[in-house]
């Protein structure tokens, strides 16, 4: 049985709402997962909703001619880095999640890290690599690393790595989705995520894994990671980490709803990883599971997005 539309909700949307989702990022199979399962959401609460793979070459076309409303369910490059939020506002659409500037802030990793750096705010040390980089001092130095593409999500060309050998080998693995790559500190400790949904922090969720750290198959396909909610911290830090996390948020500007990635070290410190602006929607994804902690249906979580977006046309989204 459908559920009843808001008025609110009922009188803003002034046309069917366009869910973007596919793309042609390496996120694209995520992304038609997260996007099948918001269309079916919004269906199942009566909204007349429409899936729109953004791999099409007229994609921007199809939105442009029929609808005022956009949900993103993008992943990745070409849909989460501010390029599709850019477009939307040529157009003068509505939009779920972050502004331009927050989506391609949030995307990239290495100036995410340089703007915390500047304010000092708490992240692992980093350091951007090249084929000239002194391999073993950055080993002898933190012992172990986490090499990342600046510009990739989901772990996508991540490893962690505990030798001069595997830094350079990681490094030349990772360059080939990004030309930019770094090497992050290890933080030996707990890894933690807090969902963001219209400025207030979800509950925080601990993640367990057997691999060497929580990487794409962890992510998606494993069904041996362990999701601990309760996290397992007192509520002292739980709200500590669930004040770090809007403020990591706030800090890039982003709005609407996404999630902040934290590992927590020996000492009890919180280390801010990266933040997430359209964050997956499967079955095995973060935010809806932090929603369910929090009282709330997968429906009810994927309404409240779409309603935090719904802005009076041609009104900006940055």
């Amino acid at each position: 049985m459908t559920a009843t539309v808001d008025m609110t909700l009922a009188k803003a949307l002034t046309t069917p709402v366009a869910v973007l989702l596919g793309g042609r990022s390496e996120e694209r199979e995520v992304s038609l997962d997260s996007g099948a399962a918001v269309l079916a959401a919004l269906k199942q609460q009566g909204i007349d909703a429409v899936g729109i793979d953004t791999a099409a070459e007229d994609w921007l076309q199809q939105v442009a001619a029929e609808y005022a409303h956009c949900f993103i369910a993008l992943h990745g490059k070409h849909g989460e880095d501010g390029t599709v939020q850019g477009a939307l506002e040529m157009l003068g659409m509505s939009y779920t999640g972050s502004g331009v500037l927050a989506s391609a802030l949030a995307m990239d990793k290495l100036r995410t890290k340089q703007l915390w750096q500047g304010i000092g705010f708490p992240t692992p040390a980093f350091e951007m690599l090249s084929e000239q980089s002194d391999w073993q001092g950055i080993i002898d130095r933190w012992g172990e690393a986490m090499v990342k593409p600046s510009g990739e999500g989901s772990s996508i060309g991540m490893a962690r790595v505990s030798s001069a050998e595997q830094l350079k080998e990681a490094y030349f693995k990772a360059v080939k989705y990004d030309r930019r790559v770094l090497a992050e500190q290890w933080v030996v400790g707990s890894e933690y995520t807090v969902a963001i949904l219209n400025d207030q922090a979800l509950p925080a969720i601990g993640l367990e894994t057997d691999h060497r750290f929580y990487d794409y198959e962890a992510k998606y396909q494993s069904d041996d990671t362990r999701y601990l909610c309760p996290c397992g911290l007192s509520s002292e830090k739980e709200h500590e980490l669930q004040q770090l996390a809007l403020a990591a948020f706030d800090s890039l500007g982003c709005k609407g709803w996404g999630r902040v990635d934290f590992m927590q070290a020996a000492d009890g410190r919180f280390y801010a990883l990266e933040v997430n602006t359209v964050p997956g929607m499967t079955n095995h994804s973060l935010v809806p599971m932090a929603a369910k902690a929090a009282g709330m249906t997968f429906e009810r979580l994927v309404i409240d997005i779409l309603k935090s977006s719904l802005v009076e046309e041609g009104a900006p989204q940055s």
